[in-house]
């Protein structure tokens, strides 16, 4: 029985079919229920009884409730009453459209329901991953425009490649971009699977490429866990991140490989941070001072058990949240792993930093990054100082500590201005 979203509309064809089948001698249309190309043409035919007592010639019809136009009609006899439909365009309805023949008094005497449409088209974009080596989550897009205006049924079949047994996936969904199916049971590993989907309508049929890949090639994990973003002393500029790999994988042999993302508060663009490596901590530096960052990680496993694919990242953590100190805008923001991380301008500061020490400090036997980052602390606050006041400033170091003073001290290795 095809339906209309007209709840009234479906009374009365209801109602019709009712009568139909109670009284088939009363009325009937042909053909019933067609199922047509978009652009086709069709003649359809409503036949009554002589025992109803209507002449065809009183009668009308209607498409989807809406009253078609008399010049398409034709009487053919007492009680036969033709339409011709050209150029027909794809169902409104998946559940196909309400073609009635009506009486004078606008009583439904019979209906039809009209399939319009297209066989769909070879289904693409067929990709899969599996959530911790546990299950496989299929998707994939329509071929064409895809939209058939007729009901279509998608099927992933998949099979073990050495094996001739089809299995069909069961769990389906329609997502916005596409189809997904989601198989969570006798996932096999180690071993090479066949999948690909079936599209099927009344109307044609077509499949996919078939995709293979091995289970471990395309896993997933989850997103890291633990996620703790914290300052760094009185750094302005810097903030720490550290997390812990994703639980489910503990025992899993891979190489896992991170990447980090940041944002201010009032920002909703997000900076990434692509060169942490396999790293569980990170220090972020050329911050806004005295801002809220939020900060997410996610997971690539990459090399798991053994694989040479690059591997899928895992969705981001939920965001963590951290305030810099307040101050200026110091330096463009970088991630450094290690404090002597390459290309960051913590090392280039570092290596000026210690290249100094050695040169004016040689009674120094170390110099440890505390004092380094003390050495910032003081370069920060000599921005609020007035010009002539910084230039006279300088910075006298010690063996492990040092002070500041506009004054030379009478116990001092050397002095930074």
């Amino acid at each position: 029985v095809c339906c209309s979203s007209d709840l009234l509309l479906l009374v009365l064809f209801l109602k019709a079919r009712l009568v139909y089948f109670l009284r088939p001698d009363v009325a009937v249309i042909s053909p019933q229920d067609p199922i047509l190309r978009i652009g086709s043409s069709l003649t359809a035919t409503c036949t009554l009884t002589t025992e109803l007592g209507l002449h065809a010639g009183s009668l009308y019809w209607t498409l989807n409730g809406v009253r078609l136009s008399s010049s398409t009609y034709r009487t053919v006899s007492a009680n036969i009453l033709t339409i011709e439909l050209h150029s027909l365009n794809g169902s409104q309805q998946k559940s196909g459209d309400n073609l009635m023949c009506h009486g004078p008094d606008g009583r439904v005497l019979a209906g039809s329901c009209l399939y319009v449409g297209m066989p769909p088209e070879k289904p693409v974009n067929l990709t899969c991953k599996s959530h911790n080596a546990k299950d496989l989550s299929c998707r994939w897009s329509a071929g064409g425009p895809g939209e058939t205006h007729i009901p279509t049924k998608y099927t992933l079949k998949y099979k073990l490649r050495w094996h001739e047994r089809e299995n069909e996936c069961v769990s389906y969904s329609v997502e916005k971009q596409g189809y997904s199916c989601h198989i969570s049971a006798n996932i096999a590993l180690f071993t090479p699977y066949e999948i690909w989907v079936e599209a099927t309508n009344q109307l044609g049929s077509a499949t996919s490429d078939i995709s293979s890949l091995d289970v471990l090639d395309v896993v997933t994990t989850d997103p890291p866990a633990n996620v703790q973003v914290s300052r760094i002393g009185s750094l302005e500029d810097q903030l720490m991140v550290h997390w812990t790999s994703p639980p489910e994988l503990k025992d899993v042999l891979f190489q896992a490989k991170y990447q980090i993302r940041y944002r201010l508060e009032d920002i909703a663009d997000w900076k990434a941070v692509d060169n942490v490596g396999n790293l569980t901590s990170c220090r972020l530096a050329g911050l806004k001072p005295g801002t809220v960052y939020f900060v997410q990680v996610r997971c690539n496993p990459v090399g798991i058990f053994g694989s040479r694919k690059p591997g899928i990242w895992s969705d981001w953590s939920h965001p963590a949240a951290a305030s810099t100190p307040s101050g200026e805008l110091l330096h463009r923001g970088s991630c450094d792993p290690k404090a002597s991380g390459q290309n960051s301008t913590l090392r280039r500061e570092l290596k000026q930093f210690f290249g100094w020490v050695r040169k004016h400090a040689s009674g120094c036997s170390s110099v440890s990054i505390k004092l380094y980052d003390q050495w910032r602390v003081w370069l920060q606050k000599s921005h609020h100082q007035p010009r002539n006041q910084v230039g006279k400033r300088r910075l006298f170091f010690f063996c492990g500590t040092f002070s500041m003073s506009s004054q030379t001290p009478h116990r001092s290795i050397n002095t930074l201005s």
